[in-house]
């Protein structure tokens, strides 16, 4: 007999198939997540949940899966399940790191350079029959070459933005709970604590991860220590930046721009006061997001439940204590 599963929300068919082949499975199909309701009722019949960033796999929910082997999370990050729950009750969790890296790379740098050169601003402009002549004062923007970026959060997003940001022969500062000079060496960076890296960054693109000591790390005292000319790039997790702030600092011209892939809440309230602004963009968590990648995170996520459902190590584990490492 083959094992139960659940996935909550359709995934590439390069991992669906895998899962599909291998057990009984079960598949919320709608556009928008499973609801709290009805995951509740799904998992009490499952021994494994492959499952996204908009579940919260929290005590309730595993109280409400008493045959629950293994979590797989389509997704590098994890804050959306109590890991410490799930590795009290032996549950192993897995993730997809690693292979969305310079994808997501890749978008925040998109969004740093459409900031710059105000680059939606200019396509609606052109597309609103505004465009009647060249003009010396015209949607002016910030250089990139040769400027200042600062990258709070040196993991691989993080290293992969400073290694494109030496193309553009950018003098890089990061900020990190954890010096790393090795890098330092390899790619030209400077350490620096919080407050430097935001006085004397021209670009400041965020690539941390979200937790209580990161909740609103950037907030009204921080943008007042930002140059007026300045940049804002999040593409990590919403809630690391108050939005609130963001309002009132781009309102106020305490930063010139900001970019966002995600937001605080996911998705933005439509009614939210920053999408009132022409100076910054928000597009929706879209970090990870091309056919080759977002395949193989599903693999990834097929492979992880697959091998907690056979008794086996997930290849990507998040909590390898469950083994007695």
């Amino acid at each position: 007999m083959k094992p139960k599963a659940f996935v909550s929300r359709p995934i590439p068919e390069r991992g669906l198939k895998l899962v599909r082949d291998t057990c009984d499975m079960r598949l919320w199909e709608g556009e928008l997540p499973p609801p709290r309701e009805v995951l509740l009722d799904e998992v009490k019949y499952i021994e494994g949940l492959l499952c996204l960033l908009t579940e919260r796999v929290d005590a309730e929910l595993l109280d409400s899966a008493p045959n629950m082997k293994v979590v797989s999370n389509m997704a590098v990050g994890f804050d959306n399940i109590d890991v410490a729950e799930c590795t009290k009750r032996g549950i192993p969790v897995g993730n997809t790191p690693g292979v969305l890296t310079d994808t997501t790379a890749d978008l925040a740098w998109t969004l740093l350079m459409a900031c710059a050169r105000r680059i939606v601003e200019g396509t609606d402009y052109v597309r609103a029959g505004k465009w009647k002549t060249w003009g010396p004062m015209l949607l002016m923007g910030q250089d990139v070459y040769g400027a200042t970026l600062g990258i709070i959060g040196l993991g691989r997003i993080g290293v992969a933005m400073a290694k494109r940001a030496r193309g553009f022969d950018m003098h890089i500062l990061y900020h990190d709970i954890q010096r790393r000079e090795d890098l330092e060496t390899e790619w030209g960076l400077e350490y620096a604590d919080l407050d430097t890296l935001l006085r004397e960054s021209d670009f400041v693109t965020i690539h941390t991860v979200l937790s209580p000591e990161t909740h609103h790390l950037i907030g009204e005292r921080e943008f007042q220590l930002m140059k007026e000319t300045a940049v804002l790039v999040n593409a990590a997790r919403g809630p690391i930046v108050d939005p609130e702030a963001l309002y009132r600092a781009l309102r106020e011209g305490q930063i010139a721009y900001a970019g966002l892939d995600v937001t605080e809440p996911e998705p933005i309230n439509m009614d939210s006061p920053l999408l009132e602004l022409d100076n910054i963009i928000i597009v929706p968590h879209i970090g990870s997001a091309s056919h080759a990648t977002r395949g193989k995170m599903a693999e990834m996520a097929a492979q992880n439940l697959i091998a907690g459902l056979r008794g086996e190590q997930l290849p990507t584990c998040v909590n390898r204590e469950v083994y007695g490492e």
